[in-house]
């Protein structure tokens, strides 16, 4: 039995000058202060997550893909982004190929052997991907921060794109420094045609019981010739997005994180009413929720954070797309899409079964499922849900 490595090197996080973020004694805050938990609430929440899990919070269909190709992506329209799971969403704009969060291994864990495992697999394998122009990450969470994946990617990619102190994480992996950009909130960086400024969010980070809030979080506005987006990462709900959307929108589209909620980590993880919520402030167009549909994250069925958000945004007639994994979305004139994951066991297609991403899987371990409960609780490591609160 092999463990993955937990506790990776610290990054360096020497303060910079005019620093936008919060950086005190070594370690980052959110602008506003986030209700924090006792040691008490803390082991509370742990069994709540152990104990008290929705029935429904796994599948029991398999997932629609739409499968992809790296020839479909290269003739595909510039101003077309694919979800490929979670935060994972794939986006060309001006020639080239960007990814958000990408995670393709087989579980969002520290462990090698437990903790949240996919369910579904990648709509295109890790290998057949395009060359990638960058690689933006919001932050250090094992399901948006994936070791195996980033290393997989960096001899096809140009650059990195991290908040402050995630790009030392990655040179402890070996990428070379003059790959990688790190930015405070607010500060921007042009590649190419397209500009891509760290925006402020309301979260945390860690990868470790002893590096909490040691790099920051972000999220991102992308800013191409015709077209612009806003990408949250994870954040709860805050008055930032007001101010984000009065310093860059209205945005064309945005990819909000709807899933892995619940009323204990209000703080840094948004409810469907506040995403949408999210979505007016920052002057979005369109909406596709993200952070959803790949990973057993939280104690809700799998199914609710979709049904919820499509709920809301139909009663506000709010313009959603909730795409399959692997279908294309014009960023431009997108479409409302079926409600893929209402589809009945007996009828469910099968596309995965054939998808060319069926050796995703092959550059990293295949792990066994492990006992359900050790399977919960390195669900709460590799997101520390229970400790999701500001000390």
């Amino acid at each position: 039995m092999t463990y993955s490595q937990i506790f990776d090197t610290d990054p360096s996080v020497a303060a910079r000058p005019a620093m936008a973020s919060r950086l005190v004694n070594g370690t980052f805050d959110n602008l506003a202060p986030v209700h924090g938990l006792s040691f008490a609430d803390g082991l509370k929440g742990m069994w709540h997550f152990l104990m008290d899990k929705s029935a429904e919070s796994v599948p029991d269909i398999a997932i629609p893909l739409q499968p992809l190709t790296r020839d479909e992506l290269l003739v595909a329209a510039d101003n077309t982004l694919w979800r490929l799971g979670h935060s994972t969403v794939l986006i060309k704009l001006a020639g080239k190929f960007w990814i958000t969060d990408p995670v393709f291994t087989e579980r969002a864990s520290p462990f090698s052997f437990a903790g949240p495992k996919r369910f579904h697999q990648t709509p295109i394998a890790l290998a057949d991907l395009p060359p990638l122009e960058a690689v933006i990450l919001s932050h250090d969470h094992y399901d948006h921060l994936d070791k195996a994946t980033v290393l997989a990617l960096a001899t096809h990619t140009r650059w990195f794109l991290t908040p402050l102190g995630v790009g030392d994480r990655l040179q402890a992996w070996g990428i070379p420094a003059a790959k990688i950009r790190q930015l405070d909130w607010w500060q921007s960086t042009q590649l190419d045609a397209v500009t891509f400024t760290a925006t402020p969010a309301q979260h945390f980070s860690g990868r470790s019981l002893s590096d909490r809030n040691r790099t920051l979080w972000a999220s991102w506005v992308i800013a191409a010739p015709q077209a612009k987006l806003f990408f949250s990462g994870d954040s709860g709900y805050f008055d930032g997005f007001k101010a984000i959307g009065e310093h860059f929108g209205p945005f064309d589209l945005t990819l909000i994180e709807n899933g892995a909620y619940d009323q204990a980590w209000a703080g840094v993880h948004m409810q469907p009413e506040q995403s949408l919520q999210a979505h007016h402030d920052l002057g979005g167009k369109w909406l596709v929720p993200i952070h959803n549909g790949t990973f057993d994250l939280a104690l809700h069925a799998w199914r609710e954070p979709l049904e919820r958000i499509s709920a809301l945004a139909e009663a506000q007639q709010v313009n959603i797309s909730t795409p399959r994994f692997g279908e294309p979305v014009d960023i431009m004139q997108p479409q409302s899409r079926a409600a893929w994951w209402r589809a009945e066991p007996a009828t469910q297609q099968t596309a995965q079964a054939s998808t060319p991403a069926a050796d995703a899987e092959s550059a990293t371990p295949q792990h066994s499922a492990g006992p359900r409960w050790l399977t919960q609780l390195a669900g709460l490591v590799s997101g520390r849900r229970w400790l999701c609160a500001e000390k």
